[in-house]
C-alpha cells in the first residue's frame, strides 16, 4: 500500500523528493501521514478535494484485499 500510495502522489505533485510519508500501524488499521511542500498540498487535494477523495477511495480498497483498514492524513 505504501508503496502504491507513493507511486500515485509523486505522480501529482511538482517536487516529488520532498514527500515524507509515515506509516503508523496500528491493530488491522494502518495510517499514512503525508507531508509535502504547501504548493502541493493543493494538487494532492484537487478542485473540490475530488482527488484526495479518490486516493482514499482507493486506498481503502487495497487495505480491503487484505482484510485492513488504511487511512491518509494529509500533515501541514
Amino acid at each position: 500500500m505504501r508503496e502504491f500510495l507513493e507511486f500515485v502522489i509523486r505522480q501529482l505533485i511538482e517536487f516529488p523528493d520532498d514527500i515524507v510519508l509515515t506509516e503508523i500501524p496500528s491493530g488491522r488499521t494502518t495510517i499514512f501521514k503525508l507531508q509535502l511542500r504547501r504548493g502541493d498540498v493543493g494538487r494532492v487535494i484537487g478542485r473540490g478535494g475530488q482527488t484526495i477523495h479518490a486516493i482514499r477511495a482507493l486506498l481503502a480498497s487495497s487495505a480491503a484485499r487484505h482484510g485492513q483498514r488504511a487511512v491518509l492524513e494529509i500533515m501541514e
